[in-house]
């Protein structure tokens, strides 16, 4: 059969639930694979009817197979049915890839407080396996990959399993030299808006009010990478995020930090350096010179990997075009 003729399909669910959430509130989930695979989605009790061109048909059909499964597999469906879950499926369509082999249940890597964090792409469970293996771990790649994020439910589960004593999270603020004088306020509102996105993911994954007291007590640490000078940081997980905006110098200070039974995370977008023209990015001297070094994972993520909005990817994969 030619792939352009119009085929129609219908699927069969046993979860009329299940296929409630699948649909979506208006059916806005079947909006979406509409109008990502251009095909037309009617559903009649427990059967959805996909119309279509012959090849457009049966991908749409294994997102909705794949979506159900994922939907049936979480431990709370209604926050995987409404969540990001359906747009990383059809990315990765659109990558080409073969959704009926995409992750399921096996493929939660941490466990938070407020929900269990799923890797979404082979990239992603590659990079979460070089921090389970490594005691330090580089995580490169451009935006939306979620290199932080991930780093940080990963953090969150090693503390929550009582893995580490306390978590450390920090970044440069401002620039690699830190010239914070200027901004009004005391040192922490100078900094708390270049740490805000660390702040984001940790109230996305634990109750505000455990957040606050664990900032207070110092289980919790936010602080701009100056503040690591001089102290040895251990039985801690620690993070540093936006490392390509530190100095060779700063980053030796912040590897040299680390003490028993810890683990640190390095995250940063080697192609978004933001450092004066003179100055070479610490994260690229420290990616080269430590390469073979054991207990150090660097791990590299791509446009593949990107699971925010579709148009990101799409973005993405046209500045690395224009520049390659």
């Amino acid at each position: 059969m030619n792939s352009t003729q119009e085929k129609s399909y219908r699927l069969s669910f046993d979860d009329n639930q299940i296929l409630y959430l699948l649909c979506g509130q208006h059916n806005v989930n079947l909006a979406k694979i509409e109008k990502s695979l251009n095909v037309s989605i009617d559903s009649f009790g427990n059967e959805l009817r996909i119309r279509g061109a012959s090849d457009q048909t049966r991908l749409a059909g294994e997102v909705v197979k794949t979506f159900f499964k994922q939907i049936s597999l979480d431990s709370d469906p209604k926050i995987a049915a409404t969540g990001p879950l359906i747009d990383d499926i059809l990315q990765l369509v659109e990558n080409g890839r073969d959704v009926s082999k995409t992750s399921s249940k096996k493929d939660v890597f941490a466990s938070t407080w407020r929900k269990k964090i799923y890797a979404r792409t082979k990239g992603q469970m590659g990079y979460l396996s070089a921090i389970h293996e490594n005691e330090v771990v580089f995580g490169l790649g451009p935006a939306g990959t979620g290199k932080t994020y991930l780093a940080v439910a990963m953090a969150v589960d090693y503390l929550k399993s009582k893995k580490v004593e306390k978590l450390i999270l920090s970044r440069p603020a401002v620039e690699a030299g830190e010239r914070l004088g200027f901004l009004p306020g005391d040192m922490k509102e100078k900094v708390d808006p270049y740490l805000r996105p660390l702040y984001d993911a940790l109230y996305d994954m634990m109750p505000a009010e455990k957040v606050d007291r664990m900032l207070v007590s110092g289980q919790i640490e936010i602080a701009p990478l100056a503040f690591m000078r001089g102290r040895t940081l251990s039985n801690a997980f620690v993070i540093i995020d936006e490392a390509q905006n530190t100095t060779s110098v700063q980053m030796k200070m912040v590897l040299t930090r680390l003490g028993h039974d810890s683990r640190m995370v390095i995250t940063g977008d080697l192609s978004q350096v933001d450092l004066p023209q003179n100055q070479f990015s610490g994260l690229a001297d420290a990616t080269a010179r430590l390469r073979d070094i054991k207990g150090v994972g660097i791990f590299r993520l791509s446009g593949e990997d990107v699971v925010r909005h579709p148009v990101v990817a799409r973005i993405l994969k046209a500045y690395d075009t224009e520049q390659s």
